[in-house]
């Protein structure tokens, strides 16, 4: 029987981690060596371990998620990161491929399909869940223009309109004529809301 594939699992619900390892266990080409229930240490556990693949939860506590993942693709190309995510987020999913997630998976879906995509990840195929690839390609594009991004990023750092429209170097008029213009945009209720949602879809990345 050929060498089964390591897997490295992070994440900080232990109900979840032992669900996931149980129906990942049940594959016979498939062994969890090690599981984390934060993203501090990755790197180094998947190195000990000598982890093929990790599935690294999103949310989870600990070092943002996107700079472990390149962490590990820099210092450990051949243990590939399949992303883990309880909802959809569009832009996260195109910023953790960016950062060399080699899969995206929803943490609901069922054994064999997440299994499947851990051996074609250790392949080194690419692997999307169908569903948030649909949502990827119905959000990559921003309905916001410059202006209004720019708004929105300013608005997200606080302030009245009088210190964003001063930052912005525009005036105050402007400034709540794009916010105005944004919560429409993104269907959102309130300024907030719209700054939470295009960070979501990741339209406020510089």
């Amino acid at each position: 029987m050929p060498d089964r594939i390591r897997l490295l699992l992070v994440d900080d619900q232990i109900l979840s981690r032992g669900v996931l390892r149980s129906g990942l266990e049940r594959e016979q080409d498939l062994q969890v060596v090690a599981e984390l229930n934060r993203t501090d240490d990755v790197v180094g556990a998947a190195k000990h371990h000598r982890a093929n693949v990790a599935l690294l939860d999103t949310a989870g506590p600990g070092s943002n998620s996107l700079s472990v993942t390149t962490e590990l693709r820099t210092s450990m190309p051949e243990c590939r990161v399949v992303m883990l995510t309880t909802f959809g987020r569009p832009g996260h999913l195109r910023r953790g491929l960016e950062a060399g997630a080699k899969g995206f998976a929803l943490k609901g879906s069922p054994a064999p399909q997440l299994a499947d995509a851990v051996r074609r990840v250790h392949l080194g195929l690419r692997v999307v869940d169908a569903s948030l690839a649909a949502e990827t390609l119905q959000y990559a594009e921003t309905p916001l223009n410059d202006g209004e991004t720019d708004t929105l990023r300013a608005a997200r750092e606080g302030g009245s309109i009088a210190l964003m429209a001063r930052n912005l170097q525009v005036s105050e008029r402007v400034v709540r004529t794009r916010l105005w213009s944004a919560i429409g945009k993104t269907g959102a209720r309130t300024r907030a809301d719209a700054i939470t949602i295009a960070e979501q879809n990741g339209w406020l990345l510089d």
